[in-house]
C-alpha cells in the first residue's frame, strides 16, 4: 500500500480530492453561517451545475457552455505548467491571455481575418508578450514574477485602447463577432449538433486536447523538453552541459505565452464574450490557470480534467439560490475552491512526510 501512496500521480489525485472536498465543505459553512436555509439547496446545485435543469436538452446547452469556457482554462493551465516544469513562474500568463484576445479580436473587427489568421496572431502577440519577460529574466536578471505583473497592466490598458476603436458607439463592449465577420468564428466541426445546437462547442474543444497531449510528450519524450527542464532546474548547470540556458528561458516564456493566447481566441472567437473596453481589472482566467494547473498536479493532462472541475463549480455558482443569497457568494465559493486548489503541492509534500516516517519505524 505504501509503495502505491508514494506514486507522484496517486498523491496528486488524492491531494487535488482532498482540496475539493475541503472547499466544498468551506462554501457549505460559508452557506450556513449567511443564511442556513437554503445552504444544502444551494451547495447542492453548485455541484450539479448544468444537471439542475431537468430537460436533457438544455443539460446539453448548458454542458456545452462550460465545456467551451474550460477550453482556455485548459491552454491557461498548460501555460503556467510549461513554464513551472522549466523553473518558472509566468503569472504574466494572465497579461499574455489579454494581448491574445486583444490580437484575435482586433485582426478579425479591424481587419476582416478569417478564424485560423487571427488564432495565428493571438499565438504571436502573446508569444512576443512572453518573449518580454523571458528576456528580462535571461539577460538583466529580473525576476519574471515582478515583470510578468507589469506587463499584465501594461497589456490591459493597451487592448482597452486598441479594441475602443472596433467597439460599439452606445456600450462599451466590442462588436458582435458574427454580425461583422463570421468568417473569423471558429468552426463547429459538427459538435454542436451534439449539445443541442449550441454553436460556441467548436474546434477549441478537441484542439484544447491535442495541444494537452502534445505539451505532455514534449516534456517527457522529447530531447527539448528535457534541456528545458535541466536550464530550469539548474541554469549553471545547464550552461556547463553546452545547453544555450538564456535561450531556452526566453522561448519557454514564449511558448507559455503562445499557450495562453491561444487559449483566449478559443472563447472570443467562438462569440460566447465581447471585450469590455473599460475594465480596469485583469480577467481571471489567466490566474485560474495557476490553480488549474496545481489542482492537476502539474500534469497536462491532469490539467484537462481540473480546469473542468473549476470552470464547472464556477457556472454552478450562477444556480445559487439568490432569494437567500446575493449573487457575489457564487464568486466566494468558486474563490474558495480554487483558493484551496494551490495547497496540492503542499498536500502531496506533508503525505511524502508521512510515508517516510512510517518507513523509517
Amino acid at each position: 500500500m505504501r509503495k502505491i501512496l508514494k506514486r507522484p500521480g496517486v498523491q496528486a489525485f488524492i491531494a487535488s480530492v482532498i482540496c475539493i472536498l475541503l472547499g466544498l465543505l468551506i462554501g457549505y459553512i460559508v452557506l450556513l453561517f449567511i443564511n442556513p436555509k437554503g445552504a444544502s439547496e444551494s451547495i447542492i446545485n453548485v455541484i450539479k451545475n448544468f444537471f439542475t435543469w431537468k430537460k436533457p436538452a438544455k443539460q446539453l446547452s448548458q454542458f456545452g457552455n462550460t465545456l467551451s469556457k474550460t477550453m482556455p482554462l485548459i491552454l491557461c493551465s498548460l501555460s503556467i505548467l510549461f513554464a513551472y516544469k522549466v523553473g518558472l513562474f509566468n503569472i504574466g500568463a494572465a497579461g499574455q491571455y489579454i494581448a491574445g484576445a486583444c490580437a484575435s479580436l482586433y485582426a478579425a473587427l479591424a481587419w476582416g481575418w478569417s478564424w485560423l489568421p487571427c488564432m495565428l496572431f493571438a499565438m504571436v502577440a502573446a508569444s512576443l508578450l512572453g518573449a518580454i519577460t523571458g528576456f528580462l529574466k535571461a539577460y538583466c536578471n529580473v525576476n519574471e514574477v515582478i515583470s510578468g505583473i507589469m506587463l499584465n497592466w501594461i497589456a490591459l490598458y493597451t487592448s482597452n485602447t486598441l479594441l475602443s476603436n472596433v467597439k460599439e458607439v452606445a456600450s462599451p463592449y466590442t462588436l458582435y463577432l458574427d454580425k461583422v465577420n463570421p468568417s473569423a468564428l471558429l468552426p463547429t466541426l459538427g459538435l454542436d449538433g451534439l449539445f443541442n445546437g449550441n454553436d460556441k462547442v467548436t474546434l477549441a474543444v478537441p484542439l484544447a486536447i491535442v495541444v494537452a497531449v502534445l505539451i505532455a510528450v514534449i516534456l517527457s519524450k522529447t530531447r527539448f523538453g528535457y534541456e528545458l527542464k535541466a536550464t530550469g532546474n539548474n541554469k549553471n548547470a545547464a550552461k556547463y552541459a553546452g545547453m544555450a540556458e538564456n535561450r531556452n528561458i526566453i522561448l519557454t516564456l514564449m511558448i507559455s505565452g503562445a499557450l495562453a493566447g491561444l487559449g483566449a481566441s478559443m472563447l472570443y472567437q467562438t462569440g460566447y464574450m465581447r471585450w469590455e473596453c473599460t475594465q480596469s481589472s485583469v480577467p481571471g482566467m489567466g490566474f485560474n490557470g495557476i490553480a488549474a494547473a496545481f489542482l492537476g498536479g502539474l500534469s497536462p493532462i491532469g490539467a484537462i480534467f481540473s480546469s473542468f472541475f473549476i470552470q464547472h463549480i464556477t457556472d454552478g455558482g450562477q444556480y445559487v439560490n439568490t432569494n437567500f443569497y446575493s449573487s457575489q457568494i457564487s464568486d466566494v465559493i468558486s474563490s474558495v475552491i480554487i483558493y484551496l486548489c494551490g495547497f496540492v503541492l503542499f498536500i502531496k509534500l506533508t503525505m511524502n512526510r508521512i510515508l517516510s516516517r512510517k518507513g523509517a519505524e
